[in-house]
């Protein structure tokens, strides 16, 4: 619980006036109304020299909702979470925690004030466990100063068991599946002394079963009147956790609503803009068909016969030319495996790998490149991107090669390479030399597919390929990876977005335990709780798909 008090700090909160300078509080704003906002912004703006990234937003919480924030990529909606987070200072406006004028000058205070935020870009120490990771700062200690190690591990698991949360506080978080990383990192928010929780882009890596775990966790915290804000791409989580939405677009408020008294197009049209809305709303419809480019009868890029390593168990596959193939399952069952394996990250231990009818043996990232394999990897930030260098130092990295002479790079072709990328996928950025960390999300994961675009792949490996994109960009992406499709690329696409598969996927196989257990037509599933059931499903027993 946060108390208020007449000092000019307090609980790490600098009490402000409109312009976020410091000023002695309101007697009014020292008695809190629970019937009032929890936290309420108000005329906020945020300049970045020329770029006006807020103008004037307005947001206000309750105590125990869950509200909505929505928005494009560079909406403004991650510089307003970073001033709430103390990460930047707002140059305008009035932000209010219990009815009390507040500016953070620093994370520190931000969380001194309640205030948690759990963000795409993990902050975990991966060489601790889940129970150290949970506890950092915390930690209960001997009077001696050392840490009690066996109580630590005894109330987390405590706090991960009550929340039906399936995590091991002994587990090294570097060995953990990215998406467990990330539940890893909203545990840390949840446990500590909350007041206003941040959530951005929670779900990105979760499949169905971690999201209902993840919203009943919030459930709990709401029922203690914990105000969340829920930061999210994925327009159909709205309508099953928040109570009211908030539409962020070009730096400006676009909308408020009740969540149950809108909908689907509605949002749509207020993120994208009116004039854009028809469309997007057949975008964010789940499964328009796709007409397999190339039929049945088209030869195979990849072979997959009886592979096994230290996670594939006996894993057989083909994708064909212009197939887009998907592969569903739960965090850990060995789809992302599958991807690495045929990128050269992981050994074959037994069985063979063809690529249009050549075997590849003793497979690396650089054999696999001049095979015609390209990946898109569940990490964009680590593994897909350096994030100090700029677009066209991203997108020439692949092929060095091509655009060197005698050990010197040509600059002027990476640069007319990379500006023909940035125009073909929409890359929304000043110029090529502009580093890849100032971009939003959605250009950032355009520019790691871009990388792929020319020459194309023979076979393109996606792995949650559209993770922290939002709707307009995730659309853009569909229609790189049609278009590869329909070029004879054979696609195979790991997703935790159910509907996303059955938007893309011609045939989807089900991954468990590092085994594909079935393999379905994509007409053969009705909707994403038909694959979600298969899905779940006991090893090797096949149902047909309803």
């Amino acid at each position: 619980m946060l108390f208020l008090a007449t000092h000019k700090k307090i609980a790490g909160i600098v009490l402000t006036k409109e312009t976020c300078d410091m000023s002695e509080p309101s007697v009014a704003a020292l008695s809190p109304d629970m019937a009032a906002p929890l936290i309420r912004v108000a005329g906020v703006t945020k300049r970045f020299g020329g770029v006006q990234a807020l103008r004037g937003v307005n947001l206000e919480v309750l105590p125990g909702e869950v509200h909505a924030l929505l928005g494009e990529n560079g909406a403004g909606k991650s510089t307003l979470i970073k001033i709430l987070s103390g990460v930047h200072a707002c140059d305008q406006g009035v932000i209010e925690i219990d009815g009390a004028r507040v500016a953070f000058d620093s994370p520190a205070k931000s969380r001194g004030a309640g205030v948690a935020v759990v963000y795409q870009d993990l902050s975990l120490v991966e060489s601790m466990s889940v129970g150290a990771n949970l506890m950092l700062g915390r930690e209960p200690r001997t009077r001696f100063g050392f840490v009690k190690k066996r109580e630590l591990m005894a109330h987390v698991g405590e706090f991960l068991k009550a929340h039906g949360i399936p995590l091991d506080p002994r587990a090294m978080v570097g060995s953990l599946p990215f998406a467990y990383r990330q539940m890893t990192e909203i545990c840390k928010a949840l446990m500590g002394d909350v007041r206003v929780l941040i959530l951005d882009e929670p779900t990105s890596a979760l499949t169905g079963g971690e999201e209902e775990i993840l919203f009943k966790a919030i459930r709990t915290v709401t029922d203690r009147g914990v105000g969340v804000i829920y930061v999210t791409h994925r327009l159909n989580e709205v309508f099953r956790i928040s109570q009211r939405v908030t539409v962020f677009r070009d730096g400006a408020n676009a909308g408020s609503y009740t969540t149950a008294q809108t909908n689907m197009k509605e949002l749509v049209a207020a993120i994208v803009g009116p004039g854009h809305a028809a469309m997007h709303a057949r975008e964010v419809a789940a499964g328009t068909p796709r007409v397999l480019a190339s039929g049945l009868e088209a030869k195979p890029v990849l072979t997959m016969t009886n592979v096994s390593n230290d996670r594939l168990h006996d894993v057989s596959l083909m994708v064909r030319q212009g197939e887009i193939h998907g592969l569903a399952g739960l965090i850990g069952s060995g789809r992302t495996e599958i991807l690495q394996t045929l990128f050269g990250l992981r050994e074959v231990t037994q069985g063979t790998l063809a690529i249009n009818g050549q075997q590849a043996e003793r497979l690396t990232p650089a054999a696999a490149i001049k095979l015609g394999i390209a990946l898109v990897p569940e990490d964009r930030h680590v593994e897909g991107l350096v994030l100090d260098h700029s677009i066209e130092r991203n997108l020439t990295l692949p092929w060095l090669t091509r655009f060197s002479r005698a050990g010197w790079l040509q600059s002027d072709a990476a640069a007319q390479q990379a500006k023909s990328a940035m125009k073909l996928l929409a890359v929304k950025a000043p110029g090529p030399n502009t580093q890849v960390k100032f971009l939003s999300g959605g250009n950032q994961q355009k520019v790691v597919f871009a990388k792929w675009n020319n020459p194309r792949p023979t076979l393109l490996l996606l792995d949650e390929p559209t993770v922290g994109v939002d709707v307009g960009a995730r659309e853009e992406l569909y229609a790189v990876v049609h278009d590869a499709a329909r070029a004879g690329t054979g696609v195979l696409v790991v997703s935790s977005d159910l509907d996303e598969l059955l938007r893309l996927c011609d045939r989807i196989s089900i991954v468990v335990d590092g085994a594909i257990v079935n393999t379905v037509d994509r007409e053969r599933v009705s909707n994403a709780e038909a694959l979600h059931h298969l899905i779940q499903l006991p090893r090797f027993q096949e149902e047909p798909a309803t």
